[in-house]
């Protein structure tokens, strides 16, 4: 019998909706992509913690281990303690510590499991920046914490970075420091003002041309050590115009959830590898889609990512900062956490109405991998805000 659930409209009634998806089958074993494919991954809150979540919030070292194992299984690697994972809103440095370190470490456990970690300047406020070298020696304090656990490296950007940086130069300095000592290749991360208003003229530019030219100088002088950059500025042509600059053996990882099926199957000469928040959302299918372009099965790759984009707009629409709620609320209702709740209390960044529109989009997409589960945690949620 087809699962029912009472969800709100934004005229103020509420309907019935009857779910129609069906869930994408789990593959035996990891499958094998042609493209590098990482997932951002969040943190599960520990709810039975006697503390202040908007302060110190508790961190479910189980479940979110086990989140983990998910994506793994599914062929993904896993981008760790970056943006998805609320760095910088709820998760501090003390907390990234712990979680890259557990990260790495249960990877060890897992045949082909793989991983990269945020190397970001959050343990040093920006109001405390009082100058570059102060953005270095954060940098380097966590570049270092990371490759002393054997880890690889993202760099993040650097809200105490584009507090302090008077000019593209700055940038050029900070970067080609730490680029310069970095023990393996990292990748780098461009991460836009609609992720993080504090990044504004990131760069140091007003147009995307002039930091479109400084991302690739310090690319081009420092190849050696740049595996890629993520570029997350959800406009599809920015993401092409960097792509067909940048080096030869350097690797462009679309970071835009808006866009990224049509970036990741590519137009017939240049393609964009992955990492995405949004695969930690929708792995099942992604994995699925994934391995069938591995297979030049273009129908089925289509067929099956494609609907999943309307979904990912929704949960990154504007302020796209909060897209983590959306995130997490979709491992809520797939089983992979017992409760809705987010550290710094983020689960109440968005509303009733939003989180139905997930429901539905996550539904016809076919997200919902427990459609039983699914519906009546639903329904739990909406009784809540008196909709049920």
């Amino acid at each position: 019998m087809a699962k029912a659930v009472k969800l709100p409209r934004t005229d103020r009634s509420i309907e019935t909706y009857t779910l129609v998806g069906t869930p994408v089958e789990r593959p035996e074993a990891a499958p094998v992509f042609n493209r590098i494919a990482y997932a951002a991954a969040h943190v599960v809150s520990d709810p039975w913690a006697d503390t202040l979540p908007w302060n110190s919030p508790v961190i479910d070292w189980d479940a979110t281990m086990a989140f983990r194992h998910h994506l793994w299984s599914l062929g993904f690697k896993i981008a760790e303690a970056m943006d998805t994972s609320q760095r910088g809103m709820g998760l501090d440095w003390t907390g990234a510590q712990e979680l890259i370190s557990r990260s790495l470490a249960e990877a060890r456990t897992v045949p082909g499991a793989d991983l990269a970690c945020g190397a970001g300047t959050d343990q040093l406020p920006k109001q405390d920046a009082k100058s570059l070298d102060d953005v270095i020696s954060a940098y380097e304090e966590q570049l270092g914490f990371i490759e002393k656990h054997g880890g690889r490296a993202i760099l993040m950007a650097s809200r105490a970075l584009a507090h302090v940086a008077k000019s593209p130069d700055d940038y050029c300095k900070v970067y080609g420091r730490i680029l310069g000592q970095a023990k393996d290749k990292v990748v780098l991360h461009w991460l836009g003002d609609m992720f993080d208003p504090e990044l504004t003229r990131y760069w140091g530019g007003d147009r995307f041309e002039d930091t479109l030219l400084t991302v690739l100088s310090i690319i081009t002088d420092h190849q050696d050590k740049v595996e890629g950059i993520k570029i997350s500025l959800l406009d599809q042509a920015y993401e092409v115009e960097l792509r067909r600059r940048l080096p030869q053996d350097v690797i462009c990882f679309t970071g835009d959830d808006f866009n990224y099926a049509t970036l990741i199957e590519g137009d017939g000469t240049r393609h964009s590898h992955a990492l995405l928040g949004i695969f930690d959302a929708v792995a099942p299918q992604a994995s699925k889609a994934l391995a069938a372009l591995a297979k030049g099965d273009l129908a089925t790759f289509r067929g099956t990512i494609e609907p999943t984009v309307p979904l990912s707009r929704k949960i990154f629409e504007a302020p796209t900062q909060y897209y983590k709620a959306g995130v997490v609320f979709l491992a809520w209702l797939n089983g992979h956490q017992s409760h809705f709740t987010m550290p710094a209390g983020m689960q109440s960044a968005r509303g009733a109405l939003h989180y139905a529109d997930i429901f539905r989009l996550a539904d016809r997409a076919n997200v919902l991998d427990r459609p039983d589960l699914a519906a009546a945690r639903m329904t739990a949620l909406m009784t809540q805000y008196g909709f049920a």
